[in-house]
């Protein structure tokens, strides 16, 4: 029987194609990020992560924002032990991304048919996860590495995975980044202040080709 896993993470990567973003809200209590997913929402944002933590109201709370807004893919980030990847999958989110490269939890996503999105920094890291058979991966922190660094590994590795950068990088990175070989940015802790929803909602509105 296929994996439901590997078909949901082919319908992440063409949204992403479509909607190259994702933006990481962090709560202890995500019942609080309402307001926020609202104007994300009204904004025409796609793709939002809201940070694991070990709250008990964590998995009703946040399956309680996704049926909220159906519009919205929504996603787990900062999942580093079985415990929140199985929290994911008890909140029925869509995928789950991971600051760290742990071949122990890919397979546990694997079994728990639960698309797991690992974080690569090194070349190793990166080849470890394309021998592992991941399609896509998180560069973090991606603002220690810069913007020419993704494109850099393609001739000595190889085919890249779809990868999504993140850490550090708020929403007037966003376009700089894409145009330098990365497939999406994900944003969090820039976004903060009238000044970065602003940013945000323009390269929301501006055509993309």
């Amino acid at each position: 029987m296929p994996n439901t896993s590997d078909a949901c993470c082919a319908e992440l990567i063409a949204s992403l194609h479509h909607q190259p973003l994702l933006v990481v809200l962090r709560a202890e209590q995500p019942a609080a990020l309402t307001p926020q997913i609202d104007r994300l929402a009204a904004l025409g944002l796609r793709h939002i992560e809201i940070a694991w933590s070990d709250h008990p109201g964590w998995i009703e709370q946040t399956r309680a924002l996704a049926l909220r807004s159906p519009e919205i893919r929504f996603g787990a980030a900062s999942i580093t032990t079985e415990q929140a990847l199985r929290d994911v999958q008890a909140a029925g989110l869509a995928f789950a991304v991971s600051p760290v490269f742990d071949p122990a939890l890919l397979a546990l996503a694997q079994q728990l048919e639960l698309t797991l999105v690992p974080g690569v920094f090194s070349p190793s890291e990166v080849h470890q996860a394309k021998a592992l058979g991941c399609p896509l991966v998180k560069l973090y922190p991606a603002i220690a590495l810069g913007p020419a660094y993704w494109r850099s590994l393609a001739g000595p590795l190889g085919g890249l995975p779809f990868c999504i950068a993140a850490g550090g990088l708020g929403p007037a990175e966003v376009a700089q980044w894409l145009s330098s070989g990365v497939d999406a940015v994900a944003i969090g802790g820039a976004l903060s202040g009238d000044q970065a929803w602003q940013e945000l909602a323009q390269w929301l509105m501006s055509p993309r080709g």
